[in-house]
């Protein structure tokens, strides 16, 4: 387990009484809204009071009447359109979301989905191919297409319009010496090119900037009705999954969604998400937002790693029960190839990790690593050593991979700076995609990781737990717990919060279950119980009556028809 800085949040204690006491909520909860950015009586309403009135008026988005007028020009002329989608969850719940809301004003509509391995990530020539051979007029792409300037063009050439409905990040335009010119962008010559990234300043504060791909797809179809919520109000479920699964902060229009939505996963109105909570053995009466993350997200992105995803947009979008509940078993069965795949590479990228010299930067290749699960393996490697970290698979003399950041790096700013060497990259500050030839990894490794010690110092390789608050064992109550709970749906930018205290006495430490570390703790005699999971090899650090500092959320555990406060602790460590 790293060892953490730990950062408590602390502010001027006259303010947190005043936010206390306007919001009628205790100090220890006032100080978590602060922490959010809420400091006014107008932002409170609003953030506790997520509601679908307040979300920002679609029309905003740049290029969207332009976009709104060609979807008219197609229902007129009886014209075929295909949407262009990407693998991963929050690509096919956007393809899903615009074939759907097309269908509303009967539009035909097709969708194709790219296969990882075949044809490579994001809008390329199979797309176009395939809108020629169903005879479409207009491609509309989603969650993809900003860096698309071969497909575009080739499109335009056959008579294609192509509308670029995406949220990545757009290519800068180069002005030497590895400079950038600020504020200025290469795009694709598409008819109208739909990402809340290019709004201006103004705009920003509307949080549309941060829309994930599927919410980027969900407001454009808001504008085709309008902004008449009630009429798109069935696509919720969708955008929220998009939402959830490609971690853009839970803030403005995405908190409205991801709240929605979630209402909708929970009441099972569509077939093919019941289908996929019952196959998860996930019961049909309850649902929360952690099982969104770590249960159904995983299956739906499953295909995309390892197959062919134009299956989850059936599943997504069925009316059928029986074509639902068979597609959810297969979900299911792709969620454990990957799992079996993913840890097979991971064991490998470790051991060739022990005989590699870290520099700023993680880099490690092999031929026959999966495409389909590189993402992941940088992932968990990211956060073990803490360095940016790019798992590639070489195939052909080619070396295609992602990326995955520490929260202090930007990613996608160094692969720019890195673009002389790259075929192709794109994606956000924390996670990117990439390729280049097999022969030029070296040069890559060299000079990323040259950039990352030339922006970072020491300390930014040090991972930060952020502490919300510090408290006593007295402030630990039942009602700061349902305070807490009016902070859902968590998520990025809204994570679960945290509490810190001190000097609180060990009682009868123990292991329980599969390696956890549960006690009691006592504080100016208030006695919690508290449980640390995974972190049974903690042990021996503690035993009874030891003092220890610990950071904690806490909890309602129900258990044998009771239900008793406990800590569900984040660290621990002796008191000083």
């Amino acid at each position: 387990m790293r060892v953490k800085k730990w950062l408590v949040n602390r502010t001027n204690p006259e303010y947190v009484d005043y936010i206390s006491r306007i919001a009628g909520v205790s100090p220890a909860f006032a100080q978590v809204l602060i922490n959010r950015g809420i400091k006014t009586p107008e932002s409170l309403h609003a953030f506790l009071n997520p509601v679908v009135d307040k979300l920002s008026d679609s029309f905003e988005l740049p290029h969207i009447k332009i976009a709104m007028d060609r979807i008219k020009e197609a229902k007129k002329n009886g014209e075929r359109v295909l949407i262009h989608g990407d693998y991963d969850a929050d690509g096919v719940t956007a393809t899903a979301i615009m074939v759907e809301g097309l269908k509303k004003i009967g539009i035909d509509v097709h969708y194709f989905i790219p296969n990882r391995v075949e044809h490579g990530y994001g809008f390329g020539s199979a797309g176009v191919e395939k809108a020629k051979e169903i005879g479409a007029k207009l491609i509309i792409t989603v969650d993809c297409g900003i860096t698309s300037f071969d497909a575009v063009s080739a499109a335009k050439s056959l008579g294609i319009d192509v509308v670029i409905t995406d949220h990545h990040e757009p290519a800068k335009k180069a002005i030497g010496n590895g400079q950038e010119a600020i504020g200025e962008y290469e795009l694709p010559d598409a008819l109208a090119i739909i990402n809340p990234k290019l709004l201006n300043s103004s705009l920003v504060t509307h949080h549309l900037s941060l829309l994930s791909g599927a919410g980027v797809a969900f407001k454009f179809i808001t504008a085709l009705f309008e902004n008449n919520i009630d009429d798109v109000y069935d696509l919720f479920d969708l955008a929220a999954i998009g939402t959830a699964a490609d971690v853009v902060p839970v803030i403005g229009d995405n908190r409205i969604i991801l709240k929605e939505g979630i209402k909708l996963i929970r009441s099972g109105q569509r077939p093919g998400i019941r289908a996929l909570k019952d196959a998860s053995g996930i019961r049909a009466d309850f649902f929360k937002t952690s099982l969104l993350y770590y249960i159904l997200i995983p299956r739906i992105n499953a295909p995309g790693r390892m197959s062919d995803a134009n299956n989850v947009v059936r599943l997504l979008t069925t009316k059928l029960d029986a074509e639902a509940e068979e597609l959810a078993m297969w979900l299911q069965d792709m969620n454990c190839k990957r799992q079996e795949i993913e840890e097979s590479v991971y064991k490998e990228a470790l051991k060739m990790l022990e005989k590699t010299e870290v520099a700023g930067a993680i880099v490690l290749a092999s031929e026959g690593w999966h495409h389909g699960v590189v993402g992941i393996v940088a992932s968990r490697i990211a956060e073990q050593y803490y360095r940016p970290t790019f798992i590639l698979s070489i195939e052909n003399g080619i070396a295609k991979g992602s990326a995955r950041s520490i929260p202090p790096f930007d990613i996608h700013y160094a692969l720019t700076c890195c673009r002389d060497i790259l075929k192709r990259f794109g994606g956000h500050k924390q996670a990117a995609g990439l390729s280049l030839l097999s022969d030029d990894i070296e040069k890559f490794s060299s000079v990323i990781s040259e950039i990352v010690i030339n922006n970072l110092s020491e300390d930014d390789f040090v991972p930060v737990l952020n502490i919300d608050a510090s408290v006593d064992m007295s402030d630990i109550s039942i009602e700061l717990i349902d305070e807490i709970s009016r902070l859902e749906p968590f998520g990025y930018g809204n994570e679960e919060p945290l509490f810190g205290a001190k000097g609180l006495e060990v009682i009868q430490p123990r292991i329980v279950g599969n390696n956890h570390l549960k006690m009691h703790l006592r504080q100016n005699g208030r006695r919690i119980d508290s449980i640390g999971f995974d972190f049974g090899e903690l042990l021996d650090t503690v035993e009874s009556h030891s003092l220890i500092d610990a950071v904690f959320l806490p909890i309602i555990n129900e258990w044998d028809g009771g239900r008793y406060l406990q800590l569900n602790l984040k660290a621990i460590r002796p008191s000083v």
